[in-house]
């Protein structure tokens, strides 16, 4: 496949025709979480409050596997913009190995983790029950997840970003129509309960990990895994790692910034455990699409950036940041209009309706600004700056929110924690375009030198 398309096409088609693919996929995945939950919330109310208390463990899963996916893709596309497959080769088989150990380490660890780690936020054996029963099923999916991001980058890096939407569109709708059949028990599948769940969600992602694989064989691309490359390389592991390590905190710190708010938040009552885990849900319509567009920009941005095309790249952050700004906008609205029709999909109780919609009112005041440091934090990545992008995302998940929230609490109960999300968006978005005009500037210099 030749891949020089990404440095001659016009910029706005050519964003368009890489990012389009991804937010539909992203899209299809922000229904599929809502469906999921949207299930497991008919089950009880108990069911959807452990699967929020869950979320943060399941999302570390995700950002290791996603985090060190972003490294691979970054690498591989600089290699292939300096037209060096060699190394975009190597990257690949050494991505591939180390993605099989974080599989396994973490469904281990995160399954034996879990009777420990639920406890601390709830003294409900029940809630404890079903979160763990939860997720020993789905924590055993690990090293799908893992091996499924690993071959969605390498396509992303080479520009096949149809495939990556296939891919995706057949696990998440098999995922689908699979939860009211394995929760509740269709046809020849017996009822499983919250289990049925776990269970839908490893079945789609072992299918979207099926389709890469078949058509990463039978299809042969630029980038391959070779055996050759198999014994460790020492500076591509540095590489990838220097990249897919802050990505990963990225993407990890809103399971830090949960697990600190959920702790905040059990004082005044489990019902607003379960409002932000019901946030936490809807906020994926939003940020899941915006994602999809920064993943077609993360290869572009490399490949120019390879390539020497920094004026392209420039142009490309900017289009981006409008798409971004576009979405949150619309988000606002809806948010703004439909709390508790919104809140209703997920609660039964009056009260959790009525606290939910509070919350999603106050919290979409900072959707629209947060689109600045979501596409700074991406293009950062894409570039290869991963420790940069990763204080944007302190500030947005850690160095803002989490103390205010716990001061404002102080004063104002749960909703003090609400009003702490845009106060932390609004910091965040100054501190990203600082960092990253200082860091691309940087760059141009160092390149002209």
């Amino acid at each position: 496949m030749d891949d020089r398309f990404m440095k001659e096409k016009p910029v706005f088609p050519l964003l368009i025709s890489m990012a389009l693919p991804m937010v539909i996929s992203m899209l299809v995945n922000s229904l599929y979480n809502i469906v999921d939950s949207y299930f497991v919330a008919r089950i009880s109310d108990d069911a959807m409050t452990a699967l929020s208390l869950v979320y943060p463990v399941q999302n570390f899963i995700n950002a290791v596997a996603i985090g060190f996916g972003v490294g691979i893709n970054a690498v591989i596309a600089i290699h292939l913009g300096a037209n060096d497959g060699e190394l975009a080769n190597r990257a690949a088989t050494q991505g591939f190995v180390l993605s099989a150990i974080h599989g396994v380490v973490l469904a281990l660890a995160c399954i034996f983790l879990m009777p420990s780690f639920l406890p601390l936020f709830t003294g409900s054996p029940v809630l404890v029950d079903l979160g763990v029963r939860y997720a020993r099923v789905a924590f055993s999916f690990a090293p799908v997840v893992a091996f499924s991001l690993l071959f969605e980058k390498l396509f992303q890096a080479v520009g096949n970003m149809l495939l990556t939407m296939a891919a995706m569109l057949c696990g998440c709708v098999a995922n689908i129509v699979l939860d009211p059949i394995m929760i509740f028990g269709l046809g020849p599948f017996p009822a499983m309960g919250i289990e049925g769940a776990a269970l839908a969600t490893g079945v789609g992602q072992t299918l979207t990990l099926a389709v890469f694989l078949i058509v990463y064989f039978k299809r042969p691309i630029r980038v391959r895994i070779r055996r050759r490359y198999l014994a460790p390389d020492k500076a591509m592991i540095g590489r990838l790692y220097a990249i897919g390590i802050p990505a990963t905190f990225n993407l990890a710190l809103p399971s830090l910034l949960v697990s600190a708010l959920n702790a905040i938040l059990a004082s005044f009552g489990q019902v607003y455990i379960l409002v932000l885990g019901v946030y936490y849900k809807l906020q994926t319509f939003l940020y899941l699409p915006a994602n999809g567009i920064v993943q077609g920009m993360r290869p572009l941005i490399g490949y120019n950036y390879g390539a020497g095309e920094h004026a392209r790249g420039r142009r490309i952050y900017e289009l981006v940041l409008l798409l971004s700004g576009a979405i949150m906008l619309l988000g606002t609205i809806l948010f703004l209009s439909v709390p508790e029709w919104l809140m209703g999909l997920f609660a039964q109780d009056p009260q959790a309706i009525s606290a939910g919609a509070t919350a999603l009112r106050i919290i979409s005041a900072g959707f629209l600004v947060s689109a600045v440091s979501v596409t700074s934090s991406g293009a950062l990545e894409g570039l290869g700056m991963g420790t940069p992008s990763l204080i944007i995302s302190l500030f947005r998940y850690v160095v803002v929110i989490i103390p205010v929230a716990f001061v404002l609490s102080r004063f104002f109960g749960a909703y003090g924690v609400w009003n702490a999300f845009w106060v932390a968006e609004a910091i965040a978005a100054v501190a990203s375009l600082l960092v990253y005009r200082r860091c691309v500037s940087r760059a141009a210099c160092a390149v002209r030198e």
